[in-house]
């Protein structure tokens, strides 16, 4: 049996080498405050002047480096020289670095300009890209296609405004989108893997994605493996350098691995391989990859896999490739393969389809029209204003009902909402996730560090009759890593309890030395240490309860309360190791029994509460035992309705009943990665908008399978690649306030939606009714103006504030379009009263003198904006940039109306007006006033009635989808399918044949 001293992470066999135990007690402390102690000397100032480190979490933050001013286009966190290649095989060559010099600075600067930075990203877009992607789109098309009719009618002033409206919406969109991919990016330093590589002859810490096929790198105990590393020796042997290069040059390693072939045993092992002789380099645990839950043993020439943990011992291995050529990120590669574009996608597709299609409607109507009226199709005739002709009609409509700043607007809502979801430590990966996010109905979500701390504490021990509490601690402790720099968490907390005991620090402070340190073995189930206290010799064991009683030799009374105790224990869902010792060889004394326990976050009780509050119902996924599972669910009030996973994979369910249980159920326990996808895909199935926690490589498949996929605190790279959104705060208070901000991102985009159709239907119905009716319209030059302002007005809209809804939120379309037409007939109406108070021989609205045109403009402009005040509700007040933006846009346009500028000459509608107009356009200021109270009139009476249309119950259901359907028989016809497989054999003429028959039923070994 391999066994492991706390200090250095070597094997037994290091005692055989003639190490003494002295310079093994000074190796095991690397942390700076503890140079020169011995071993427990270093263990006592480690007791008392331990500080969590998560109360000063800003103490190793990155500091991200600036970019000049001038390179304002190159993301913050990127160096400008240094560009990701593709992925590619590593040579030959770069594998020959010597372990004591490494890589110098010049050939690892080299190396990455080939290889690229060793991280799991997705390929950067090209700013320019990017850019020129703001002009594409069939709303973008549209308007395009009027830029060049404008152009072809000469129609310079149209012309050049349609341009700049394209113009400044994909300057205003990727300069928005960019400082929010900014802010995330800053922010990634966050969750930076570390590592100790050999460069310039001298070891170096540096963050893990600065590795370079070919860095020696330094693999130890509690740390992340940084790269797909090639092991080469022990770290306290690097004289065994000379056997790897001789090894290797004899082609005896296995370069093409895969970790799943390393579960099964030694069954397949190479006999004729000498490399697996002899005692393990390292144990890294693969359980994020493989699923194994035991850590494996690597040997020299062994590939230790990128993001696995080592758990035992130290070496020096070489980086073989980048982490997107590593196993890890082959897998995640696939996992990213397919580009989403999402609902959200989809939805603004169907809109813009929508808006064209009814705009080819209107402008056949106003063609219609036209004929009847004998419009020419590009010329006006004499006496009639140059925006009489039916080509003229096609460009106002196609600038009015194609809202140009729609997917500009959304855009940029969603990439402002990232920037700040990443101020509250959530880094959206993907813009879509957030309306994603915003409709989840059900949060499936892990135990450990989300809905509980992550962080052991040890309840009231206890400690068997006629025993002292402080020396069952003292010997806990005893039985310990002493490794301060990477301390397992169980043995973290045994040895930081004993600072409640001050008797137990006395009895370690009495000149103890530690000979040998035995590791948890999954096959005794214990941690064993020999120890020596002036010539007494004491092995002290601490593990599974029942592994500790058959040590022991005590009688049945005292093993009866232990086990009862135990028992007890479990079913409070704690986990329970005994402690037990052997003095010069004689009896084993049994102690006690530690419990343990991970407490609930102190925020998670109510936060749950809330999220239920939120329509949220939280479902707890975790691998621990059922009695922990639900000891955790009565102190959250989570509800005990936990079931073991088996009952929901082995448990005889199918179909119906299968989903009725998963839809039932508060939790379940002792899950594995496929538990999750079979819980994600069922809730699905039923209609549920669901999100997933996770943190493993194997949690990528249901991170990529559920609506929203999170990453939650410390996941490994892998994970944190499959996720739609990666957290980097602990708890699931983080992930409910990232759900409400989501909702507030979702209203805002919705409200402006809303707004814009109606303003498209609004000028459609006004414009074409008036050039049927009075052959009038709005002179081309106002209606580009029109749209710019709206534009303009509107991109403000990302930093209003919004409300959150108290139920997941949809788009419901159905509903979107039933207001929308409504105001903007509203709107229209509005418009026409105004028109028609101008045919009246007092001049109507008129106080002095105006311009048609001019008061038509003021009016639609002031009212098309103001409504963005009424579909964004009253819950909140608005932000002052919005107020600050349309006001700034009212006083343009009030400005137009008074100095009646590009108002043209006066229009000859028919029938004609009896209004008298100013040849220069100009409109009093008293008029204006007037224009102003009656827009304000017309605003009142939208947002009364958009009051009491959102009261209609039928109305404020239309368009919701079922979040619970549920068909038996699709659901039951699907289970059966899934137990029959197709069988192939051959009849007896020989001919192949393929059956339908039942799938056979694997049996499961009892472990």
């Amino acid at each position: 049996m391999s066994t492991l001293h706390p200090g250095n992470g070597n094997t037994g066999d290091d005692i055989e080498r003639g190490n003494s135990i002295n310079e093994r007690g000074k190796s095991i402390v690397s942390l700076s405050g503890f140079q020169g102690m011995d071993e427990y000397t270093a263990l006592q100032r480690y007791i008392v002047s331990y500080r969590d480190p998560r109360t000063n979490p800003k103490a190793e933050e990155p500091q991200a480096k600036k970019n000049p001013w001038w390179a304002f286009w190159r993301p913050a966190h990127e160096n400008a020289n240094t560009t990701p290649s593709t992925a590619a095989a590593t040579p030959d060559e770069w594998l020959t670095t010597d372990i004591r010099n490494g890589l110098s600075t010049t050939e690892v600067e080299t190396r990455r300009k080939k290889a690229g930075f060793n991280e799991l990203t997705s390929e950067k877009e090209s700013m320019l890209k990017k850019f020129l992607g703001y002009f594409n789109g069939p709303v973008l098309w549209v308007m395009e296609a009027a830029a060049l009719l404008a152009a072809g009618l000469a129609d310079w002033i149209d012309f050049g405004v349609i341009c700049g409206i394209l113009l400044l919406n994909a300057i205003v969109g990727w300069y928005q989108e960019k400082q929010a991919a900014d802010v995330v990016a800053s922010l990634r330093g966050d969750i930076a893997m570390k590592a100790t590589v050999v460069r310039d002859g001298g070891e170096q810490n540096i963050l893990a994605r600065e590795i370079v096929p070919g860095d020696i790198v330094v693999i130890e105990e509690g740390l992340s493996v940084p790269a797909d590393v090639q092991l080469i020796c022990d770290y306290d042997h690097p004289e065994d350098y000379d056997l790897y290069l001789k090894l290797k040059e004899e082609d005896k390693f296995h370069t093409e691995s895969d970790p799943d072939d390393e579960k099964g045993g030694d069954d397949d092992e190479d006999e004729e391989n000498p490399v697996t002789q002899g005692h393990s380099i390292v144990a890294c645990d693969q359980s994020a990859i493989t699923g194994e839950s035991l850590a494996v043993d690597k040997y020299m020439g062994e590939v230790a896999y990128y993001t696995t943990g080592c758990k035992r011992g130290k070496a020096y291995g070489i980086a073989t490739c980048s982490a997107r050529n590593s196993f890890v990120g082959r897998t995640a590669s696939l996992v990213q393969g397919a580009k989403d574009q999402g609902h959200f996608k989809a939805i603004m597709n169907s809109i813009g389809i929508s808006l064209l299609v009814i705009v080819m409607f209107w402008i056949l109507a106003a063609w219609v029209g036209g004929f009847f009226r004998h419009l020419r199709l590009a010329e006006a005739r004499a006496g009639q204003s140059d925006s009489t002709t039916l080509l003229h009609y096609a460009l106002i409509l196609l600038i009015v009902g194609v809202p140009v700043g729609l997917p500009v607007v959304t855009t940029t809502t969603l990439a402002v909402g990232a920037a700040y979801l990443a101020k509250q430590k959530a880094i959206v990966q993907k813009l879509t996730a957030i309306e994603s996010l915003a409709g989840v109905d059900v949060l499936c979500s892990d135990k450990t560090g989300t809905l509980t701390a992550n962080m052991l504490s040890i309840r009231e021990p206890y400690v068997a009759e006629g025993q002292d509490v402080n020396w069952m601690m003292a010997v806990a402790a005893l039985a310990s890593s002493h490794n301060l720099k990477s301390l397992d968490p169980i043995d973290k907390v045994t040895i930081l309890t004993v600072r409640r005991y001050p008797e137990a620090r006395k009895i370690l402070g009495q000149g103890w030395r530690t000979e040998k340190f035995t590791p948890f073995d999954p096959v005794s189930k214990r941690i064993t240490a020999i120890c020596y206290l002036g010539e007494d010799k004491y092995v002290c064991a601490k593990g599974a309860p029942k592994a500790i009683l058959t040590l022991s030799n005590c009688d049945e009374e005292t093993a009866r309360l232990f086990r009862e105790k135990a028992a007890d224990f479990a079913r409070r869902g704690f986990r329970s190791l005994g402690v037990a010792f052997q003095k010069n060889d004689g009896d084993w004394i049994l102690l006690g029994l530690l419990s343990m326990f991970d407490p609930p976050r102190e925020d998670t009780a109510q936060t749950i509460i809330e999220a239920q509050q939120l329509g949220v119902p939280v479902k707890m996924l975790t691998g621990d035992a059922i009695a922990i599972a639900k000891e955790t669910c009565k102190m959250l009030a989570l509800g005990t309705k936990v079931y073991n996973s088996t009952k929901l994979i082995h448990g005889g369910l199918t179909g119906t009943t299968q989903h009725d249980l998963v839809e039932r159920a508060d939790g379940f326990a002792e899950v594995f990665p496929e538990h999750k996808y079979q819980v994600v895909e069922m809730l699905q199935q039923r209609g549920h908008l669901t999100a997933m926690t996770g943190d493993g490589v194997n949690d990528a498949p249901s991170l990529k399978k559920a609506d929203c996929g999170i990453a939650v605190e410390g996941a490994s790279e892998a994970a944190q690649a499959a996720a739609d959104i990666v957290f980097l705060a602990p708890g699931l208070s983080t992930i409910v306030l990232a759900i409400k901000i989501a909702r507030q991102i979702f209203q805002r985009m919705k409200s402006y939606i809303q707004y814009r159709i109606a303003l498209c239907l609004h000028l459609e119905i006004y414009l074409v009714t008036s050039m049927i009716i009075i052959n009038e319209t709005i002179r081309a030059d106002l209606i580009v103006f029109i749209a710019l302002f709206a534009d303009l007005a509107t991109v403000a809209v990302a930093y209003d504030n919004a409300y959150s809804e108290e139920r997941p939120v949809e788009w419901q379309l159905p509903k979107i379009w039933v207001i929308s037409v409504i105001l903007g007939i509203l709107l229209a109406t509005g418009t026409w009263v105004i028109r028609g108070t101008l045919f009246l021989k007092s001049g109507g609205i008129v106080q002095r003198y105006g311009s048609i045109q001019e008061i038509l403009f003021l009016e639609v402009s002031l009212t098309e904006n103001w409504l963005i005040f009424v579909t964004r509700g009253g819950k909140t007040w608005p932000s002052f940039q919005l107020v600050g933006a349309i006001l700034g846009v009212d006083a343009v346009a009030t400005l137009f109306c008074l100095f009646g500028w590009i108002s043209g000459p006066p229009y000859n509608s028919s029938p004609p007006s009896y209004f008298v107009q100013r040849a220069d356009g100009w409109t009093d200021i008293t008029t204006v006033v007037v224009i102003w109270g009656y827009s304000i009139g017309v605003t009142i009476v939208i947002a009364i009635v958009y009051f009491l249309l959102n009261k209609i119950q039928w109305l404020d259901e239309l368009g919701r989808k079922d979040r619970n359907k549920k068909d038996p028989v699709i659901e039951n016809m699907i289970a059966a399918l899934g137990k029959l497989a197709l069988e192939h054999g051959t009849d007896k003429h020989g001919t192949d044949r393929y059956v339908l028959a039942m799938r056979a039923v694997e049996e499961e070994e009892d472990e």
